[in-house]
């Protein structure tokens, strides 16, 4: 399996380097360009088989073997509600570190590592509402468009309703060695 983009996981947001750059990988679902601090991406991948699980939530694609580490796969379309897609050529698993589990997240596409000074990041608007206002970080303003920034951790963590179906596989590769 190709890796695109390996980098280790360090903090989120808040811990831009000592210029006031933070370096943000963007990534397209539909027509919304958004963004998740490279610290928190473990690595990129193409896409590839994916074992279904019975009785995962909507969300929920499966599992891969990604060097021998069962990886949860969540369809980020089907996490904001977006309709569903057949993956293209430019569609991509992003491995994500939330705490200390490793899950992947389906993309549309992977765009580019963009560096982002502090300034150019507005808070999100206080009208949004509902779960969004939770895992929204901020908005990038970028020449031509608006990033939207994401706190992955949030977006699958508790709050997500994904932190126990990765507890799930975690416990089932484990039972399994």
């Amino acid at each position: 399996m190709p890796t695109l983009i390996e980098t280790p996981a360090t903090e989120d947001l808040a811990g831009a380097n000592d210029l006031g750059m933070h370096q943000i990988v963007g990534f397209r679902l539909g027509k919304e360009e958004y963004g998740i601090e490279i610290s928190n991406i473990r690595e990129i991948i193409l896409m590839c088989e994916i074992t279904s699980l019975p009785d995962a939530s909507e969300h929920m694609e499966g599992v891969i073997n990604l060097r021998n580490s069962v990886v949860p796969i969540i369809d980020m379309r089907s996490r904001f509600g977006f309709p569903k897609a057949t993956p293209t050529e430019e569609s991509r698993i992003m491995v994500v570190n939330v705490g200390t589990a490793m899950i992947g997240i389906i993309v549309d596409a992977v765009s580019e590592v963009l560096k982002i000074s502090r300034d150019s990041i507005s808070p999100p608007p206080p009208t949004v509402a509902g779960p969004g206002k939770d895992y929204i970080i901020g908005l990038a303003l970028l020449e031509q468009s608006l990033l939207i920034l994401l706190d992955i951790s949030k977006v699958l963590g508790a709050e997500g309703g994904v932190a126990c179906e990765a507890a799930t596989v975690d416990s089932l590769s484990s039972c399994c060695d």
